[in-house]
């Protein structure tokens, strides 16, 4: 029986930006993404799960080994010192301030089952996705600065709408990219395209090879102060029969074919445009919170999936 080590960043014990009170408002989906990975894993019988919690979180479900961090042990050590008994460790951590990048150097292959170094970098920064996909010819809100009425502020390498503000005009856009970055925070500026946000849910392999999973609706809400509140995610909106799915599953293969580091549960954000179809605004490295009910929807395993896909040798040249 295989053993496999579950860890999700937030319930494992980690702080985003070390806020505690935005990791506790994130911490459920977290847990939604960690307690979907073991309870699939459990329920396939094939595999030893071991999951990371911390006081502030429930435990796994039952089934699975639960795992605590030392006394003074960081998130890194604590998840490179699991991983190392186990065969193979699925991480969920954010990108933002290197964190995902420094799970994949610190566990590394064979055990490491995410997207490699290349692909973590270009998708940690906002800015670099966007200019690495336009460069790939994917449609991105660069395309429209000439036209954009609305732009957007919001974290470089933040996650989700964390910290997003829509401007009515670019002077006053620039005003807040200006504050932000006199703090010393990550911060980009970009055009705001109207339309529906969405996302696609991808299982990844070798080379650019990517299955489009499904197509889920973002719930999105636009407060009277221009910040956007995440309200979750419906997964699986759209039909395999209906025109637009060949047309998305067209676009994830060029948006994997752009990163063929791209591995295992990926999701690529993008606002369904009414004038200019879709328009991609970042890629997630990692599962993200629809892949939480996605297995059940689609009565597949898509975690045994993940990993039975060959292990990544991973490069950092």
């Amino acid at each position: 029986m295989r053993r496999v080590f579950v860890y999700e960043y937030l319930s494992g014990g980690g702080l985003v930006d070390g806020d505690a009170q935005a990791s506790a408002e994130l911490l459920p989906q977290g847990l939604a993404m960690r307690d979907a990975l073991v309870a699939e894993l459990l329920d396939s019988g094939d595999f030893a799960v071991s999951a990371a919690t911390c006081e502030r979180a429930a435990a796994p479900p039952a089934g699975a080994v639960a795992v605590t961090a030392r006394d003074g042990e960081t998130p890194l050590a604590f998840a490179t010192r699991l991983a190392a008994q186990h065969d193979a460790a699925l991480v969920v951590a954010p990108e933002s301030d290197g964190c995902l990048a420094a799970f994949e150097r610190a566990i590394g292959a064979p055990r490491w089952r995410g997207c490699d170094a290349r692909s973590i970098a270009i998708a940690s920064s906002k800015t670099a996705t966007l200019r690495h996909l336009a460069a790939h010819g994917i449609v991105t809100p660069l395309a429209f600065a000439h036209e954009a009425q609305r732009w957007v502020v919001k974290p470089d390498d933040g996650a989700g709408s964390v910290a997003t503000r829509v401007h009515a005009n670019r002077l006053a856009a620039e005003a807040d990219l200006a504050g932000r970055e006199a703090r010393g925070a990550s911060a980009c500026l970009e055009p705001w395209v109207d339309g529906e946000p969405a996302s696609l849910s991808l299982l990844c392999g070798h080379g650019g090879h990517a299955e489009l999973l499904s197509v889920n609706r973002q719930r999105i809400a636009a407060l009277p102060d221009g910040t956007l509140r995440y309200d979750g995610v419906e997964i699986d909106v759209l039909p395999r029969a209906a025109p637009a799915w060949q047309a998305l599953a067209a676009l994830a293969g060029r948006v994997v074919a752009a990163l063929p580091g791209l591995h295992g549960l990926v999701g690529v954000d993008f606002i369904a445009s009414a004038y200019h179809g879709p328009v991609v605004i970042e890629v997630n490295p990692r599962p993200t919170c629809a892949c939480v009910g996605l297995s059940a929807r689609l009565q597949r395993k898509l975690a045994r999936e993940w990993l039975a896909l060959s292990p990544r040798e991973t490069s950092h040249a």
